[in-house]
Order: structure tokens, then sequence, then C-alpha cells
């Protein structure tokens, strides 16, 4: 290899006060760079403030859980070592005698209940009506529970506190794809009538695939009209697109809702025009035709404006070249012209679908039961269930599906090929 650092004939040159130039050069490029640095601190701050840490603690609670154990410091050991199988032992009850009269006392017992009860439904009562005679039981404890409760003597409900008692748990997260962790650890599939999250999953990739394609479909016109078009009326058309930015997410909605009610103005067209009689209108509103329609024209401007600052930047020569040679004008845009056209089609692409697979606001005013979005049952466990963890394992599961399918894209397509601009 080369050595580029031979010294001057006459020796090392200095700078004016006898600091050698390659040691003044890099104090020069050390202070441009801590200053470079310095300048963005404040957004690093903030992006590890207010956005990782935030999304870490929450995506933790799909996981961790320590609620039965903070609360049930007696049963929680003789639970780990119990196998899940045998009849529970006196140990058992006793400890759980101890639990009920202390969580009582320091009135944290519903909360125990609360975490018992979304691994086996009906315990709430159970716990809660059983810590107030507690105190007064004497031995043996296992018959004075079971006089009190017949669910205490029930494997099954200290199977679920088995379950509950463990603070690292996959319970969530197999919840959240409609699977069950079992007292052995071993997993299975929840009843049907439960099985509610995966079809939801999927019904949420189905409408932001939908919405996506549609936004090509729609989109590509309009960015190419704009693209083609004078700069005066290119622009003049492009504060049209740009209108909706300045407008509430809530009006629009609300609008589409004015618009695609039964007796709204679309319905009255459809009659009026003789496609549906007056007492046959279309259900276009409070289902996921609803939800499909507000969503494609409230994200088409997050299509347009990729491939309009894609397709502005390629020259109309290679077009006019192509037909000059004999090709027919659909062979010169499709050969051509579409080629070039597809960096701002995967721009466009992915960012209307992530901002489409968590849209919140929309489906859950026009969606109705039908057009329901997996953002909406997270938004439920959040504020009504008050379930975070499985909020979080929801979350989990969304963040890894939107991961992958940008690993696919990746894999197929290449993300260097998505440009705006």
């Amino acid at each position: 290899m080369t050595d580029t650092s031979v010294d001057h004939p006459a020796g090392p040159l200095t700078a004016a006060d006898g600091t050698p130039l390659k040691k003044k050069l890099r104090q020069a490029l050390f202070r441009s760079r801590v200053r470079a640095f310095g300048l963005v601190v404040p957004l690093l701050i903030l992006i590890v403030m207010a956005f990782l840490i935030p999304i870490v603690l929450f995506l933790s609670r799909a996981v961790y859980n320590d609620t039965y154990e903070r609360y049930m410091p007696n049963t929680t050991p003789v639970l780990a070592a119990w196998d899940g199988k045998s009849e529970p032992t006196e140990e058992m009850y006793a400890a759980l005698v101890a639990d009920l009269v202390q969580g009582r006392k320091d009135k944290t017992i519903g909360k125990v209940a609360t975490r018992v009860n979304r691994e086996l439904s009906g315990t709430r009562s159970l716990f809660t009506s059983s810590a107030r005679s507690a105190a007064k039981m004497e031995a043996p404890f296992k018959d004075a529970l079971i006089a009190k409760k017949k669910k205490w003597g029930d494997i099954e409900t200290w199977q679920a506190m088995k379950i509950a008692s463990k603070s690292f748990t996959g319970a969530y997260l197999a919840s959240a794809v409609d699977l069950k962790v079992e007292a052995d650890g071993s997993i299975a599939r929840k009843d049907k009538d439960r099985r509610i999250n995966l079809q939801l999953f999927v019904r949420t990739l189905q409408i932001s695939v939908i919405v996506t394609i549609m936004g090509v479909l729609l989109g590509y016109p309009i960015a190419y009209l704009l693209s083609t078009l004078s700069v005066r009326t290119s622009n003049l058309l492009l504060i049209l697109v740009l209108l909706p930015f300045w407008t509430s997410l809530l009006v629009r909605t609300t609008a589409w809702i004015a618009v695609l009610q039964g007796q709204g103005v679309l319905n009255d067209l459809f009659v009026v025009f003789g496609l549906a009689t007056d007492d046959d209108r279309f259900s276009l509103i409070y289902n996921k035709t609803g939800t499909l329609i507000s969503m494609t024209h409230i994200l088409l401007p997050f299509m347009v404006l990729p491939l309009y600052s894609v397709m502005k930047t390629i020259p109309p020569s290679y077009v006019r070249a192509a037909k000059s040679m004999g090709a027919t004008p659909w062979t010169a845009f499709w050969r051509v012209y579409f080629p070039q056209s597809i960096p701002g089609i995967g721009a466009g692409g992915i960012l209307v679908f992530i901002l489409a697979i968590s849209f919140y606001i929309t489906p859950a005013l026009v969606g109705g039961q039908s057009g329901t979005m997996i953002s909406n049952i997270i938004d439920f466990h959040m504020r009504s269930s008050l379930n975070w963890s499985l909020a979080a394992a929801l979350g989990a599961v969304l963040l890894v599906i939107v991961l992958f399918l940008y690993w696919l894209y990746d894999r197929i397509v290449g993300i260097d090929n998505m440009k705006l601009g």
C-alpha cells in the first residue's frame, strides 16, 4: 500500500503557530464533528425520551406483568413448585388465605382478581368475596375456602393462578394471536367463539392492501397529469391535492358520513340516475365499504405527492425518443416511462400502507362492526378493559407484521429503489 503521509523534504509542513498541518487538520475535523453532533443532540434526546423509551416500556408490558407476584407473595412460590395437574395441597390453601387477608387489608386484592380473571373469566368475584371473609377462616383452609366458594376446588382456578403468578409470561402474546398458555407451559388454541384477534389482523391487512392498491390506481393518473402540465397549471392543481392536509381529519371523516349515509348525497345521485330505488339504497356507511372509501380519499395525497416528485424528474425526451423510433404511445409509456416511475410507486405504497395499517379515527367513525380494525381493539383494551398488557401484545404483533412486510419489500423490490424525488 502506498504511504501518502510522506513529509516534505525540508521537514513537516507547519501552521503559523508551529503546529504540524496534519495535526491541525485533525483538530479542525474533530471540532467540526463535535459542532455537528452538538446540533443534533437535542433532537436525539427528544427522540429517545419521547419516542423510543415510551415504546420500549409499553411493549415490555406484553411479556412482563408482576401484579400477582407483587401482591400475592405467599402463593407465588408454592404455585411455582406445583406441577399444575395434581390436587392443590393444604399448604397452598393456607398460603392463599394469608394472601387474601393481606390483600384485603392493603386493598390490592382487586388488582390480583383482575389479573387472574384475564386468564379465567368469572374469578374476579371469587377473589373479592373470599377476601372479605378470609380473616375469619380457620384450618383446614381447604375445606373453609371450598365451603365459601366451590370454585376453589376446581383445578382450573389454580391453573389460572399459576399462569398469572409468572411475571415474565408469553400469555399476552399468545392471546394476541388467539392462542393460550396452559398451566404446564404448553400452548393451545382458544375456544372458537373467543378467536377474534387473528380475524381482525387479517381484516386490517386486507383493508390496508386494498386502500394502497386503490391509491395507486387513482393517484397515478393524477400525478402523471400534474407532471405533464405547465408549471403554472400544475401548481394550481397541486393546491387541490394539498387542500385535504389543511382540513381536519375529523371534519373529512364526518363529511364522508354525510355523503355516504342512506339518505346522503351519493345515494340520492344513484336514485336520480336509476342505479338504485328509493326503498333499496346502497349500504355505504358503518361497514367495510365506508372504511375503504373514506380511507382511500384521506390517504390519496400521500400517494400522489411521492409519485409526482418522481415523475417530475423523468425527462419527457425519453418517451419522445421511443415514439420517434416507432414505438406506439402505450409501448413508449409501458417500456420507457412506467419503469422510471416505480420508485415513486414504492415510496407512496409503503407510506400509504403503513399509515393505513394503523388508522384509527376513520374506522372508528365509519367502520361499524365489519369495518373495525386492530387499532380500534387496541384502543378498547387501553381505555375500556384496561388490559394494557394485551394492548401492548397486539401492538407488538402489528409492529412485527409491518417490519416483516418492510423486509419482504426490501428483498423483492429493494429499498434503494424507493425515492421521494
